[in-house]
């Protein structure tokens, strides 16, 4: 698996509160045939924390099944290790190239246990890891420190960093990367910025924005790894709307999903309850952006 280029995470739709399967198997083609890089399955986006054992199982048989040689990134994330194993065998099970990995919890977790959790999964793998690092949805933030001991683990193969800001990219990516090994690769997430951690030194973009166009995200990643940071820019700019609308409504789920049953990829309501799409004003702002920018899924 190599950690480069646009990795798409895909949204997992509903219907009457169980998988579509049809709509998820059209998004994976699509994600296949635009040329995406690897394709998230069960990441943030795909609601991995909502889904039982046998649900991201099949989730996982169809993503693998369809996504042809893109290689599938599994979600494996669950507020116990005993979990977590099952999980990673059944993806590895299922096929994936690689796993990622958020410690979950309800109680904070301490960087020890953290640890602990990396070292019991990572000597279970056949597959490279990645380590997730969500503070905002997982309310644990990893220091630099705790992410070079687990670096150090064996099948470690990214880090997914948070969104930063553009002045501060160059030095937060080049700190990060002088204290982890050189063959593990760095990936941002964080789409409206994303652009400024690939210019800086980022491999891989981990994209909310990509599951849903992936040709628009395409267009910055093949810019950014080609050098090209100002046309990259250009894309990103134009599609300040959207990224505008992610920090209006509380992050990119609700309306990436929002997005999807406008567009009619998925039907409503595709997300598992008790979470929501945007609804009224919300909604009609989305459709208004979608217009704008003539996004098509």
């Amino acid at each position: 698996m190599d950690f480069t280029g646009l990795s798409a995470f895909a949204l997992t739709p509903l219907l009457d509160d169980r998988l579509d399967e049809a709509a998820y198997i059209s998004i994976i083609e699509k994600l296949r045939a635009a040329g995406v890089d690897s394709i998230g399955a069960l990441g943030s986006t795909g609601c991995y924390p909502y889904f039982s054992r046998s649900e991201r199982a099949s989730v996982l048989r169809l993503a693998t099944e369809y996504s042809g040689a893109v290689p599938v990134i599994a979600g494996i994330g669950a507020l116990r290790t005993r979990d977590v194993l099952w999980l990673a065998e059944d993806a590895q099970k299922a096929g994936v190239s690689a796993v990622l990995l958020a410690p979950v919890s309800y109680h904070p977790l301490t960087e020890d246990e953290v640890f602990d959790l990396f070292a019991t999964v990572t000597r279970e793998l056949s597959v490279p890891l990645c380590i997730y690092n969500n503070p905002t949805a997982t309310h644990f933030s990893f220091s630099d420190e705790l992410l070079a001991r687990i670096a150090e683990l064996p099948n470690i193969g990214s880090i997914k960093i948070p969104p930063l800001a553009a002045e501060l990219a160059p030095e937060r990516v080049s700190a990060l990367r002088a204290q982890i090994p050189a063959e593990i690769r760095l990936g941002i997430s964080g789409d409206g910025t994303a652009v400024e951690a690939l210019n800086a030194g980022c491999s891989v973009w981990y994209s909310v924005f990509g599951g849903l166009f992936p040709q628009a995200a395409l267009a910055i990643s093949r810019a950014a790894m080609a050098g090209d940071i100002a046309q990259a820019r250009l894309h990103t700019a134009a599609l300040q709307p959207l990224w505008d609308l992610f920090k209006r409504y509380g992050g990119s789920l609700r309306v990436i999903a929002t997005a999807a049953e406008l567009l009619g990829v998925v039907k409503a309501p595709c997300l598992p309850a008790p979470l929501q799409t945007l609804q009224g004003d919300a909604r009609r702002e989305v459709a208004q952006v979608i217009e704008q920018l003539r996004l098509t899924a």
